[in-house]
């Protein structure tokens, strides 16, 4: 514990930006057969160094079958809210959940992020008593603790009841409780963040666990069963205040990124696929006059492609659809990064204008029927996934692994583990970094990352920048 705020916590996005370059980036790597523990990997991310975009530490978990997904840190910017009960934490705790296994590891990253090691494990049967909720997936540090979402309920299946959010002390990891007071028409969960100062938090939906844990169930997908809706709550009362229907065509409604200067009162969120016509879609979310609307803004279509260079999944519709699986907003509140995992393509939308996103810059790698490689020639399997960016938006780092099931489903050829990163222009426009390219062991598929000193989807801001 420190006597004064962590230097890594801002108060606003600004002054974010200012801070120091990340020197190391944290990624998640899972086994994706379960024939080994998944893992903690730690990257050199520091341009000039004999190491730079190499493995510099491993933390190898003592379990298998755990499937990483998302993880995050146990104290962030939130904690400089007024309303904060802990005012001296630092950004020091990575808390990592096993989406398949619902166990929660608490890696300690100090001294310096080479020595990384377990802390603590809460067993999944802590997690099922304190909340009965099951897979836990997103984490978002707040102001009074720890929030997790997860997506299933109770019992064996996940479906036992809706899945929510429950809450963990930032000190201690002790598992809370349940948040929510009244959820309303909730019965799906995915994504999760908020604005602090405004006093709202935006839920979205994936599925329950029998529709994605065994891979993409295409009956249900065609029946529009997967979700399609966004959730609005009072975040101090927790409860849900109002929920938007974004059309049963419209599966998978899943990252939602609301803007990080907390004086605007608007987001954005990814639509997968549009049952109709396979295109992916933009949406975004904003407040007036004390309700919330929300519109599509983009549109991604499919890549025809010759039935040969499709999976079995897809060889029926002779067309790849772009799959728009994470989105990630720059600090700035500028650029709207998405990456279409399904046709290999990371785009760039300038979001000045949050209801007229305008194409601003893409690079193309991987893809079901693309198979780009990457600019030094090494082959990237599957396509950009999870994405995230630095502070100052300079680079925007990427991942190629979905989920372990359905990655076989649309890449039955593999999907080795990479981990690549793109600079960014001063008025946008991407360039994949030819230095940056990270391979991951044998075996393991890489997931989502995070960048020392906090990122573009981890911090949360209590004052406006100036």
């Amino acid at each position: 514990m420190t006597m004064r705020p962590d230097p890594t916590f801002h108060a606003s996005p600004k002054l974010a930006m200012e801070a120091p370059a990340e020197n190391f980036a944290y990624t998640l790597l899972l086994s994706p057969d379960f024939s080994k523990p998944d893992a903690l990997a730690v990257i050199d991310a520091k341009p000039g160094s004999p190491t730079y975009s190499q493995i510099v530490h491993t933390v190898t978990m003592p379990n298998k079958g755990d499937e990483f997904h998302h993880f995050g840190w146990n104290a962030c910017s939130s904690a400089l809210s007024p309303l904060a009960g802990h005012a001296f934490i630092e950004r020091r705790y990575l808390i990592i959940p096993g989406l398949r296994s619902s166990r929660i590891y608490i890696i300690d990253t100090k001294p310096d992020p080479t020595q990384a090691k377990i802390h603590k494990i809460i067993e999944p049967e802590e997690v099922f008593k304190k909340t009965g909720y099951s897979r836990p997936h997103t984490i978002h540090c707040g102001p009074d603790g720890i929030y997790v979402s997860t997506l299933g309920g109770g019992g064996k299946d996940g479906t036992n009841g809706p899945p929510g959010v429950f809450i963990m002390d930032c000190e201690t990891f002790e598992v809370l409780g349940r948040w929510e007071i009244d959820r309303g028409p909730q019965t799906l969960h995915y994504d999760f963040w908020w604005n602090l100062p405004r006093d709202y938090m935006v839920t979205s939906e994936w599925a329950l666990p029998p529709q994605f844990e065994n891979g993409i169930v295409p009956e249900d997908l065609l029946a529009n069963k997967y979700g399609h809706r966004l959730h609005f709550w009072d975040l101090r009362a927790r409860r849900n205040v109002q929920t938007i229907d974004l059309g049963a065509n419209h599966q998978m409604a899943l990252e939602v990124r609301p803007a990080h200067d907390p004086v605007r009162e608007y987001g954005f969120v990814g639509v997968v696929v549009d049952t109709t016509n396979l295109e992916a879609s933009i949406w975004t979310w904003w407040r007036d006059g004390g309700k919330f609307h929300a519109e599509k803004t983009a549109t991604i279509p499919p890549e025809p492609a010759p039935k040969e260079k499709l999976p079995p999944l897809l060889q029926g519709f002779g067309a790849v659809p772009p799959l728009v699986t994470d989105i990630d907003l720059s600090m700035d509140d500028r650029f709207l990064y998405v990456s279409c995992w399904g046709t290999g393509e990371m785009r760039q939308y300038d979001v000045s204008d949050p209801r007229k996103p305008t194409h601003a810059g893409s690079v193309h790698i991987g893809g079901i029927a693309r198979r780009t490689p990457h600019p030094n020639g090494k082959a990237f399997a599957a396509g950009p996934q999870m994405v995230e960016i630095s502070r100052d938006g300079k680079r925007v780092y990427w991942t190629n692994s979905l989920y372990s099931t359905w990655d076989d489903q649309f890449y039955p050829d593999g999907v080795p583990g990479v981990e690549v990163m793109a600079n960014v222009g001063d008025d946008g426009g991407l360039e994949l970094d030819k230095d940056y390219f990270v391979s991951f062991p044998d075996g393991y598929r890489a997931h989502q990352i995070r960048l020392e000193g906090g990122d573009c989807s981890t911090d949360s801001f209590c004052y406006p920048s100036v």
